[in-house]
């Protein structure tokens, strides 16, 4: 066999192997076996934007009510490689003015060594997709702190803009 034939299969093999990698990734409502991951997104994500570390009982508490009330909302996740590598939840705003559903994304976090990865884009799409099956959701929303400016940007590009409401809250 010449050396251009092998470079030529090799070449193929390996981009083969590659396209085999990138659409592995799956994105799926999380099942409860997963709150672990999630619990460990949340105190990761707290400690990463605002310097917080959660009570664990507590943040596993609220992660476990999620799964016990549909109510609540609902989680997605990231697998990649069997293993979860980001996810975000998903809670509901009933709005009279629109007599529908605004969807909010919350908790959303992103294992540092798959950023870059378009691993919030294809939750994103996801969620859309769910609110579109839905039919009576009129938006999808989210918070972001103000000096993110990255994680801005990735909502930018996902089609998302800023808002003109100003968010105010009071901690009881």
């Amino acid at each position: 066999m010449r050396a251009a034939d092998t470079a030529t299969k090799h070449f193929r093999l390996v981009e083969a192997v590659s396209l085999v990698k990138k659409q592995y990734m799956k994105i799926r409502t999380a099942l409860t076996a997963d709150a672990e991951s999630l619990i460990e997104f949340n105190q990761a994500m707290a400690l990463e934007t605002e310097g917080k570390e959660l009570e664990s009982d507590v943040l596993r508490r609220g992660v476990e009510a999620v799964f016990d009330d549909d109510k609540k909302g609902f989680y997605v996740v990231a697998e990649d490689s069997h293993q979860i590598v980001g996810g975000l939840m998903v809670t509901y705003e009933w709005s009279d003015w629109r007599s529908s559903w605004f969807w909010w994304i919350q908790s959303v976090y992103i294992r540092p060594e798959t950023r870059g990865r378009k691993v919030y884009s294809r939750l994103y799409d996801f969620v859309k997709a769910k609110a579109s099956e839905a039919g009576n959701v009129c938006g999808i929303r989210l918070y972001v702190e103000t000096d993110n400016v990255h994680a801005q940007k990735v909502y930018e590009k996902v089609g998302m803009s800023a808002s003109h409401y100003l968010m105010y809250e009071e901690q009881l």
